[in-house]
């Protein structure tokens, strides 16, 4: 079974009520009081473990206590656990509460892919540079490669979410750094293309003009939008559902890596048009990833309190009573 683990800092006011709450629920296993643990108002320590698919209920009404506010609620996952009493609990309960995402920890997570450190745009140039190596030698290979390296999506998924909850310096900060961050490939990769083809250095295959790597990403048409909306949609559910592995084949579906090396690669060989199709396709996918990244996020979080309540009851809470 997932389970997560609570620890929690309240008030000597707050704790009568909190241990109330907690005690209430069947999902919460282990409860722990420690009563004047830690120096400060907020002096007493609280910990137990949560069903992960109930933990959604559990945590907003320990922050509609207030707890947050005047103390602190951390949560981590619980690798294992050997409990007779766990075990039954998973038993019993329906497979969809079971896996019903943590979505305090989904957005968690969507946020820290929003740093834009230093590596963020070393990543791009660097995966701009693989990607207009394997279109100069059309080497499927090694777009694959640049997809894989490519670091966009993260902050591709951080302004699906600033959109969602209106956060504008989260939906500003990712453009910025998206448009900052491709504009710096394609001005490096633009200067490694014209070094190669003034050294001569590009297939003999490509320098004849077949490109068809190359074609595939200039030409932005029905089927590569399509591949973007499902992989935006993939690549949304796999966040929430914690897949790595269809994440992963988000990375090495969309076209957004491969485009901005063609842009450049197109230029330096003075295939204009080319290079015109690369920045629409580039466009193009980046702005249906964001739009197909906010209405996931608001269907599956639909999808599952409806479940919730499906299986809850009026009271939307997780399966029977208290206990």
């Amino acid at each position: 079974m997932d389970l997560i683990h609570v620890r929690l800092l309240t008030t000597p006011a707050l704790t009568g009520r909190t241990v109330d709450l907690l005690t209430a629920d069947r999902h919460v296993l282990n409860l722990v009081v420690l009563a004047s643990a830690a120096p400060g108002p907020a002096a007493d320590l609280l910990e137990c473990d949560v069903v992960k698919g109930a933990a959604n209920q559990v945590l907003g009404d320990l922050r509609g206590l207030g707890i947050d506010r005047d103390g602190s609620i951390a949560v981590d996952e619980v690798e294992i656990m050997f409990s007779r009493w766990a075990e039954r609990l998973e038993a019993a309960e329906p497979t969809t509460l079971v896996h019903t995402p943590l979505w305090a920890a989904v957005e968690a997570n969507i946020r820290a892919s929003g740093t834009y450190l230093p590596s963020f745009y070393l990543y791009l140039v660097i995966a701009g540079l693989i990607g207009s190596v394997g279109i100069m030698t059309n080497s499927q290979i090694l777009i694959v490669a640049a997809m894989v390296v490519g670091p966009e999506y993260g902050a591709i998924t951080s302004i699906a979410l600033g959109l969602d909850r209106g956060n504008r310096r989260r939906v500003r900060d990712g453009l910025r750094a998206l448009a900052l961050g491709f504009t710096l490939a394609i001005l490096v990769t633009l200067g490694f293309a014209v070094l190669v083809r003034q050294a001569g250095l590009q297939s003999h295959a490509f320098d004849l003009g077949l490109r068809p790597v190359s074609n595939l990403i200039n030409t932005p048409n029905l089927l590569s939008a399509t591949v973007a909306v499902l992989a935006g949609v993939v690549g949304i559910v796999s966040l929430a559902e914690a897949r790595s592995s269809a994440l992963l084949g988000v990375f090495i579906s969309v076209t957004t890596i491969p485009a901005a090396s063609d842009v450049s690669v197109s230029i330096a060989f003075g295939a204009w048009s080319g290079a015109l199709g690369s920045l629409l396709q580039l466009l193009l996918n980046v702005v249906l990833l964001v739009l197909v990244g906010v209405l996931t996020l608001r269907i599956q979080r639909r999808l599952w309190r409806f479940a919730a309540r499906r299986l809850g009851g009026s009271t939307g809470r997780w399966g029977p009573g208290p206990r």
